[in-house]
């Protein structure tokens, strides 16, 4: 078996129940891509997202197309992938797993953004990836990316590619211009791709073994199929045994990063019609442990449930158990009713803030200050601050960290969930911003309603115009974090805000005033 699972909570199975007989017929279901596995109203939708399922397969017809496209840029030494959600989460996994490099690039944080700039752009080739090439995020990043190409006085059809649905604006347009273009299957839905063109692609360009993943993959599904009693366990202790809350930890495994990527599929696919799973991504089983949810480590860490398994097997394995729980919740796991709110709360306030043909963002008064941490909420002090979010969250609530900061130089900030998690004693999230809008954004709207909300922004070093546009990387993710807060006011959610007017001197004010909790 590729996968082997071990943990207390395995003796809580109950495999004469009904529950566990239904789960059976859903899983048969999902493997001959049966549509109104999810009901009537989801069976629309359905139909046009299973091909997933057949990914450890079908993405071998792939191998020809990629292999020639690695050989046509193989004197470029460095990979930058433009892409959000599962355009972007499964190659970082992927990357770190393998141990080579792809530079993600799935932020609009102008500090973080430079990063990409910081290597021999000749030497660089970048990877557009969407479906549609509509998401606001990526266009701006490959507007902003072929003109740096350009201005370095090189041949942008060579050093950008393009991997997107057939026929999709994006595809039909990049075509014609001459570029290098992948198509992906389209009847699989982002955050399901992994296995798909959306992995393939930046995964040969980095020189990883993507085949012995498909492998991996379809030895799983194989083996799952002919025996589904793991599969099948653990769909029903994360549908009938586990609440609100599950916590992962990838501490010790051989998949770093693979709890970020679970993380989007089970809070995008699931945290709809007021229910679903709320993934908590912990450093740790003990961290993991904080607010008493169900546990889940990736290594033999003495969780609730330990799964180890080969990277291609836990993205086959963890899609279908995915699939799963939705039945088991009733509701449809392909579609993210919610993701758009917040992107119509951004081009709102774009559109406010123009002025003169110039958009830029207000300067706007908080409603105290403490050191270099603005503060617009309740509190005198960051402590107070937080203490007050901590009274306000509900006793079978959650807290969300979400920073739209740069992820690599500001990464010390992550440490602000695991102290909020133990003062308050509640299951406690931490995201990057823009990049959990396509994530836990989903199940912040539409999920149970028990969010608290910590949002942290701040000023930008360095700042950068985007091309066809009349704002700025620094304008549209100030935009991002403010109309990701009024989505969240909206449904009248405890929020604060702390405005960084320093980053390095306000995240540490942070850190010491969350230490004294």
């Amino acid at each position: 078996m590729t996968i082997t699972t071990t943990g207390a909570s395995l003796a809580r199975v109950d495999r004469t129940s009904p529950r566990y007989s239904y789960l059976r017929e859903v899983h048969q279901k999902i493997a001959v891509k049966d549509a109104t596995t999810w009901g009537p109203d989801a069976a629309e939708e359905a139909a046009i997202r299973l091909n997933w399922v057949d990914l450890p397969e079908s993405s071998l017809a792939l191998r020809d197309e990629v292999t020639a496209l690695a050989a046509k840029f193989a004197d470029k030494t460095r990979v930058v992938l433009c892409g959000m959600g599962g355009s972007s989460l499964a190659p970082e996994v992927l990357s770190k797993t393998f141990n080579r490099e792809i530079m993600i690039v799935d932020s609009t944080d102008p500090n973080y953004i430079a990063h990409a700039l910081n290597g021999d752009i000749s030497k660089t080739v970048f990877v557009v990836s969407s479906k549609s090439g509509s998401t606001i995020e990526t266009s701006s990043q490959r507007a902003f990316f072929q003109a740096k190409v350009a201005e370095a006085g090189l041949d942008v059809t060579s050093h950008i590619i393009f991997v997107t649905d057939p026929g999709s604006p994006l595809d039909i347009e990049t075509r014609a211009a001459g570029f290098t273009v992948v198509n992906a299957d389209p009847n699989v839905g982002g955050r399901f791709s992994a296995l798909s063109a959306f992995g393939v692609v930046p995964a040969v360009l980095a020189g990883i073994d993507i085949w012995s993943v498909l492998a991996d993959a379809s030895q799983a599904k194989s083996d799952f199929l002919a025996n589904d009693e793991t599969i099948l366990d653990i769909s029903y202790l994360l549908s009938e045994v586990a609440g609100q809350y599950i916590a992962f930890t990838d501490h010790g495994s051989s998949v770093p990063g693979i709890s970020d990527w679970i993380e989007q599929l089970i809070a995008e696919s699931t945290g709809k019609d007021g229910k679903g799973r709320l993934p908590v991504v912990a450093e740790s089983v003990a961290a993991a442990e904080v607010g008493n949810p169900f546990t889940i480590s990736f290594s033999d860490e003495g969780a609730d449930l330990n799964v180890v398994a080969p990277l291609g097997a836990h993205f086959i394995f963890w899609e279908w158990v995915t699939a799963i729980i939705g039945a088991a919740l009733e509701i449809d796991p392909f579609n993210q009713p919610n993701v758009t709110e917040a992107k119509e709360q951004t081009l709102a306030l774009l559109t406010e803030w123009k002025s003169s043909g110039k958009t830029i963002s207000p300067a706007l008064s908080p409603d105290s200050t403490e050191g270099d941490v603005e503060i617009f909420g309740a509190g005198s002090s960051i402590k107070d601050s937080l203490l007050q979010m901590i009274s306000q969250t509900a006793d079978d609530g959650y807290i969300s960290i979400m920073a739209y900061l740069d992820r690599r130089d500001d990464v010390a900030l992550e440490e602000l969930r695991s102290l909020i998690a133990t003062a308050s004693g509640r299951p406690t999230t931490f995201g990057w911003g823009p990049r959990f809008m396509h994530s836990t954004g989903q199940f912040h709207k539409a999920g149970q309603p028990n969010g608290t909300f910590i949002q942290i922004t701040g000023e930008v070093d360095c700042d950068f115009d985007i091309p066809g546009r009349d704002f700025s990387f620094g304008t549209l993710v100030a935009a991002q974090g403010l109309g990701d807060g009024k989505a969240l006011a909206k449904r009248q959610y405890p929020l604060l805000r702390l405005h960084l007017k320093n980053r390095s001197a306000g995240i540490e004010e942070i850190l010491s005033a969350a230490r004294e909790l």
